[in-house]
C-alpha cells in the first residue's frame, strides 16, 4: 500500500470572490444546477438534527437534547458561515462560491427562508415536548400563571438577586447605542413620559442563572430570568409608563482572519483575534416575538437602524431565545429521571492496552480503535506510560482540541519534567478553542515543552502521536494516528477511528512529518502518508481514477467513503466521472453535501446517506476497491477544500488486513442502517429508507457489540481466576515433571477470540 508513484499537483490559491466572468465554463460538469450550495446543504443538516426530536425511539430528555443541539449549530453557523455571506453582500462581490454560482443577495435570502423552516419546526416540537414535562417533575411557567405564593417568592428573589445587577441604559440622540454581548440576552424597553416616548435597554447579566426554580409539593416550577424582569420592569422605571417591553438577542461576526505575518508574538495575535470577535458586526436578531410585539414594530426598525441590520437579518420566535438553556436543564431533569436519558455505556477496554502491557500489544500487530465504542482509555494511556517510561528519549505530537482538564496535557508536562524531549504543536487558530489552546500552550512552555503553533497561514488539523524509546541499544518508535482529536470528553460522544502501530515504515514517515513541521525542511516524501495542503487531494483524485480504469478492465469498479462534508468541487467532478464510467459509489456523509446523486446521465451510480444520531459521526474512511486488492485509508481530513489546501491534515492507510476487513464491516453495517440514516435525494430532499424488512440503528449495534465484548472478557478473566486457584489448590509442594492434560477451549474463550480477530 505505500505511495509508489505519488503526484503533487501545483495548484493556485481558490479566489476568494467570483464575478460572472467565472460562470462562463465550457465543461458541463461545472453547471451550477449539478450542485448543491454549501450553506443551504448545512442548513438541511441541522433540520436533520431537529428532526431527531421527533423521534420516540429517543428518550425524552434526549429529544430536547436535540432542540438544544439545533441551537447551538445555529450559532456557530452564522457567526461564522452567515457572516462570511454577508461581507461577500457588503463588498459588492457578485458571486458567493464556484458551485451555485449564487449572488450572496440571494444566497442571504435563501438561507432566511431555510432557516425560517427550520426555527418554526424547532419551536414547534420544543413547545410538544414541554408540554410533558411535568411527567418527570418539572413545568415552566410564564409570571402571568404563577399564583400570589409565588409571585410574591419570585419578587424576592427578584429584589435580592436581580435588580441589584441591572444596568439600565437609556438611549437618545446625545448617547451612543450601548455596545452588546454577543450571543447574551437583553430586554428593549419603550417607555412614556409626559407624552414623550424614550427608549432603553435592560441587558440580561450573562452570569445570572438563565431561569429561577420554585420548589413545589409535587412539582418544580421554572420562571425564566427575562421574564421576571420584564414582570417587575415598572420598578427600574419609576416615574415612566412601559408601553413595550420585549427579549431580544443578536449574533456577531465572529469570521476573522489572523494575520500571522511579521507577528513576533503569536499568542498575543490571538488573544487579540479573540477580542475583536467579540466585537464583530452584528448579523443576526433574535426577537422573542411571545411578548405581543407586532413584526412592523418602529422599535424593531429602530433596532435594525441602530444594529446596520437589513429586515431579512431578523428572526421572530414563539418562545424563549437561546434554547442551550436546555442543556443545564436536562442534566437537571435527568438527575432524578435516568429513565429519561440513553443508558449509559462504556467503551470495550482490553488491559493489555494499558501501561506497558500496550507497547507489548503494539509490538506483536498494528492495533485498531473505534471509539467510544473501544474505550479512549488505551490513548490516554499511550502518552501516559511513556511519560513515566525510562526507555521514552521523545514524544512528539500534534493537539487541535483538547479538554480543559487534559490528561493528555498533563502526561506531556510530567515527561517533559521527568526529562524526555516533548515536542508540541498546539493549533491556536483552533476556532472557538483559541483561548483554551492559548492557556495550554503557556502551561507546557513553562514545563518545558517545545511547542509549536503550526504553519503560518496553515491550521494544523492532524491527529498523530509519536513515541520513541531505547530499548536494547536500538531505537523504537511508536505511532498513534486517528480521525479525532484527542479530547477524552468527546471521544465519548464523537464516533472517531484510530491506530496504534511500530510500522517502520509508518513510524518514519511520522518523524518525516514531525521533523517538516518543526524545522526547516523541504516537503518530505513519504512512504504511506498523505499530507495537505494539496497531497490528499491529489492521492484521492488518483486513487478515483484509477478505479474507474479498475472498473473499465474488470467491471468491479466500488468507492465507499464516509466523512463528515462533501465540498470540494475537484473531488466531486471526479467522482461525477466516476459514475459516468459506472463506478458503484455509496457516500456516508454526516453534514454538508454539494454533490447531486442519482441524477441521470450525471451520478446515477452515486448513493448518500446521513446518519445522524446519539453519537457524532465523526471519522472519515476512504476505500477503493481497486479489483478486489483494497485499499482503505483513514484521515483527518474531509473531502473539503479547506482541508485539502488550508490546512495541515494527514491521511494514512490500514496495513493490518484483519483491521482493514473489520472497517469495511462498520462501514456496511452503516449503509445498512435504516433508523438513523438518510437518503439524499435529486431533488435535495433527505428521505428514510425502507424500515419494512430490516429496523437497523447501526449505532446502538455497535454498543451492543462493545458490551458483549466487555461481557465476554470478564467471563474469560473470571474463569482465567477459577482455574488459576483451582491449579494452586491441587499442585503438589514438590515439583514434578508433569505434562497439564490438554483443556479444552471454552465457549466464551472461543467468543473473546473471535472478537480480538
Amino acid at each position: 500500500m505505500a505511495n509508489k508513484n505519488k503526484k503533487v499537483k501545483s495548484e493556485k490559491p481558490l479566489k476568494k470572490s467570483f464575478t460572472h466572468e467565472d460562470v462562463e465554463e465550457t465543461d458541463p460538469l461545472d453547471h451550477p444546477e449539478n450542485y448543491f450550495n454549501r450553506e443551504l446543504s448545512w442548513l438541511d443538516f441541522n433540520y436533520r438534527v431537529i428532526d431527531e426530536a421527533n423521534d420516540l425511539d429517543n428518550p425524552f430528555l434526549e429529544q430536547l437534547n436535540f432542540i438544544a443541539i439545533g441551537s447551538s449549530n445555529l450559532d456557530e453557523f452564522f457567526m461564522v458561515r452567515v457572516a462570511g455571506v454577508y461581507d461577500q453582500y457588503l463588498a459588492g462581490v457578485e458571486i458567493s462560491e464556484n458551485k451555485t454560482y449564487m449572488s450572496p443577495k440571494t444566497l442571504l435570502k435563501e438561507i432566511q427562508k431555510s432557516n425560517q423552516r427550520n426555527i418554526t419546526e424547532q419551536y414547534r416540537r420544543y413547545h410538544e415536548l414541554i408540554h410533558y414535562l411535568p411527567n418527570y417533575g418539572y413545568q415552566i411557567k410564564r409570571m402571568a400563571a404563577l399564583n400570589e405564593e409565588e409571585v410574591q417568592s419570585v419578587k424576592e428573589y427578584f429584589d435580592q438577586m436581580i435588580l441589584p445587577t441591572l444596568s439600565p441604559i437609556g438611549i437618545d440622540a446625545y448617547k451612543a447605542f450601548p455596545h452588546l454581548i454577543n450571543k447574551a440576552i437583553n430586554i428593549m424597553v419603550v417607555l412614556e413620559k409626559d407624552g414623550a416616548t424614550f427608549r432603553a435597554l435592560v441587558p440580561v447579566p450573562p452570569l445570572l442563572d438563565r431561569y429561577k426554580i420554585l420548589i413545589g409539593s409535587n412539582q418544580q416550577t421554572i420562571v425564566f430570568t427575562e421574564d421576571i424582569m420584564i414582570h417587575f420592569i415598572d420598578s427600574i422605571f419609576e416615574g415612566y409608563t412601559v408601553t413595550e417591553a420585549f427579549p431580544f438577542r443578536i449574533t456577531r461576526n465572529a469570521d476573522f482572519n489572523i494575520r500571522e505575518e511579521g507577528a513576533s508574538d503569536l499568542l498575543a495575535v490571538i488573544e487579540d483575534y479573540v477580542k475583536q470577535r467579540r466585537n464583530g458586526m452584528a448579523i443576526r436578531l433574535e426577537i422573542d416575538s411571545s411578548y405581543g410585539l407586532n413584526s412592523d414594530s418602529e422599535t424593531i426598525n429602530f433596532l435594525c437602524d441602530e444594529l446596520e441590520l437589513e429586515l431579512t437579518n431578523v428572526y421572530h420566535i414563539d418562545g424563549p431565545l437561546d434554547l442551550t438553556y436546555l442543556f443545564n436543564l436536562i442534566d437537571l431533569v435527568g438527575e432524578k429521571n435516568p429513565q429519561a436519558l440513553y443508558k449509559p455505556f462504556e467503551g470495550f477496554l482490553n488491559p493489555k492496552h494499558l501501561g506497558l502491557d500496550l507497547f507489548e500489544s503494539i509490538k506483536e500487530k498494528d492495533l485498531f480503535f473505534h471509539h467510544p465504542y473501544d474505550s479512549f482509555q488505551p490513548v490516554v494511556s499511550f502518552i501516559e506510560t511513556a511519560a513515566e517510561d525510562p526507555r521514552t528519549i521523545a514524544i512528539k505530537q500534534t493537539l487541535y482540541r483538547v479538554s480543559k482538564n487534559s490528561p493528555i496535557i498533563a502526561a506531556l508536562k510530567r515527561a517533559a519534567e521527568n526529562g524526555k524531549e516533548v515536542t508540541v504543536l498546539v493549533e491556536l487558530k483552533a476556532r472557538f478553542d483559541e483561548e483554551n489552546n492559548v492557556f495550554w500552550a503557556r502551561e507546557l512552555e513553562e514545563a518545558g515543552c517545545h511547542v509549536l503553533y503550526g504553519m503560518s497561514d496553515l491550521k494544523t488539523h492532524s491527529k498523530i502521536t509519536l513515541i520513541i524509546q531505547k530499548e536494547d541499544d536500538k531505537i523504537q518508535r511508536y505511532v498513534h494516528l486517528g480521525t479525532g482529536n484527542y479530547n477524552e470528553k468527546t471521544a465519548k460522544q464523537y464516533t472517531d477511528m484510530g491506530i496504534m502501530s511500530k510500522d517502520e515504515e509508518l513510524t518514519d514517515d511520522a518523524s518525516k512529518f514531525f521533523n517538516y513541521l518543526s524545522g526547516y525542511a523541504q516537503r518530505p516524501e513519504y512512504k504511506h502518508l498523505h499530507v495537505s495542503p494539496f497531497e490528499i487531494r491529489d492521492s484521492l483524485l488518483d486513487y478515483i481514477e484509477e478505479e474507474i480504469n479498475f472498473h473499465q478492465e474488470f467491471g468491479n469498479g466500488r468507492i465507499i467513503a464516509k466523512m463528515n462534508s462533501l465540498t470540494d468541487k475537484t473531488i466531486i467532478k471526479k467522482l461525477y466521472e466516476a459514475s459516468q464510467a459506472g463506478v458503484e459509489i455509496d457516500l456516508i456523509i454526516r453534514g454538508i453535501c454539494c454533490l447531486k446523486p442519482g441524477v441521470p446521465g450525471l451520478s446515477e451510480t452515486i448513493r448518500v446517506r446521513s446518519i445522524v444520531g446519539r453519537l457524532l459521526e465523526h471519522s472519515r474512511v476512504y476505500y477503493f476497491n481497486r479489483n478486489n486488492e483494497r485499499h482503505l485509508f483513514l484521515s483527518s481530513a474531509d473531502m473539503m477544500t479547506r482541508n485539502m489546501i488550508q490546512r495541515v491534515e494527514i491521511e494514512f492507510p490500514i496495513l493490518d488486513q484483519t483491521i482493514e476487513a473489520r472497517i469495511i464491516d462498520i462501514l456496511q453495517m452503516q449503509l445498512d442502517d435504516t433508523l438513523k440514516a438518510r437518503e439524499l435525494q435529486p431533488s435535495g430532499d433527505y428521505t428514510r429508507p425502507d424500515r419494512e424488512l430490516v429496523k437497523l440503528n447501526s449505532q446502538e449495534a455497535m454498543i451492543k457489540d462493545a458490551q458483549q465484548r466487555t461481557e465476554a472478557l470478564k467471563l474469560e478473566q473470571a474463569a482465567t481466576a477459577t482455574k488459576d486457584s483451582q491449579q494452586k489448590a491441587t499442585t503438589p509442594t514438590a515439583t514434578a515433571d508433569v505434562e497439564p492434560a490438554p483443556t479444552k477451549e471454552s465457549w466464551f474463550a472461543r467468543l473473546l477470540r473471535w472478537f480480538k480477530q
